[in-house]
């Protein structure tokens, strides 16, 4: 009897340990489907605050643009008022106040990444250029290069905001 006893006990003990290894598995398998979903959640969370940033920058580079662009032609005004004023021959002049406005205003497109583009003397580049007119040209190196710009083009940092206008020699 007393051998009976110690044998229930051990199946006793052999179910009782079985069951808590079944549930030992149990546990471990639920540890690593909530690990799996935590390691996918804090991808996707890491997605979207680079995905936000991403589009952060795109919105503020847009806007940039989008001003710089309306103000291009004020500033080509006032280019153009300052050749006048700074050629000798000219009437006109600048007062040290406008002169300082002029230069702050440069200041303030550079530092938004605002690049003039002058394209006089290069190659002519239907990407980076808008040909307004070819002249016939004698020297055989003026070919296919910007004879004269028209108008300045402008970039903001790799974009072309505005093409320069150009004359071309044919």
């Amino acid at each position: 009897m007393a051998e009976n006893k110690k044998e229930t006990k051990k199946k006793t003990s052999r179910s009782k340990v079985k069951e808590l290894e079944k549930e030992l598995e149990q546990v471990r398998a639920e540890l690593e489907e909530m690990k799996d979903k935590y390691l996918r959640l804090m991808a996707e969370f890491d997605n979207y605050k680079k995905r936000t940033a991403k589009e952060k920058l795109e919105m503020r580079n847009q806007a940039v643009e989008e001003v710089i662009g309306k103000l291009l032609s004020v500033f080509d005004d006032f280019d153009r008022a300052k050749e006048l004023a700074d050629d000798e021959n000219s009437p006109e002049t600048f007062s040290e106040g406008v002169e300082l406005v002029y230069k702050k205003l440069q200041d303030v497109l550079k530092s938004l990444g605002v690049e003039r583009i002058v394209p006089t003397g290069e190659t002519f580049n239907p990407d980076e250029h808008e040909a307004i007119t070819r002249v016939q040209v004698d020297d055989e190196e003026r070919k296919g290069k910007v004879i004269e710009t028209v108008e300045k083009g402008y970039r903001v940092k790799d974009k072309i905001i505005r093409h320069p206008k150009v004359i071309v020699g044919h």
